[in-house]
């Protein structure tokens, strides 16, 4: 499985903004895994008027938001992100069944 990589180096190309315990991020994070992509994990201050990091990459304070820059990707909504892993990294076309 995939670990969240930090900046030690081996910095991935796939970054994805997060919150800590959000169902959402979660969802993004299993398909990552399940398609074992090297990924950076940043997390984002709980308070949406406070995800100013968020503003400046993408243009809106909502998260998950994952930015795959070998592929000149920026995605917000966690089922738009789910289908783009699906379609780029994994071979599944069936609809998502961890449910969220």
């Amino acid at each position: 499985m995939a670990e969240p990589t930090g900046f030690d180096g081996d910095d991935p190309t796939v970054t994805l903004y997060r919150l800590h315990g959000c169902p959402y991020c979660e969802r993004v994070v299993r398909r990552l895994e399940r398609y074992d992509v090297s990924y950076s994990s940043r997390f984002v201050a709980g308070e949406h008027s406070r995800r100013d990091a968020v503003k400046r990459v993408a243009g809106t304070r909502s998260v998950p938001l994952l930015i795959d820059r070998e592929r000149g990707v920026t995605m917000s909504e966690s089922g738009q992100i789910v289908e783009y892993l699906d379609r780029k990294y994994g071979t599944e076309t069936a609809a998502d069944e961890e449910g969220v």
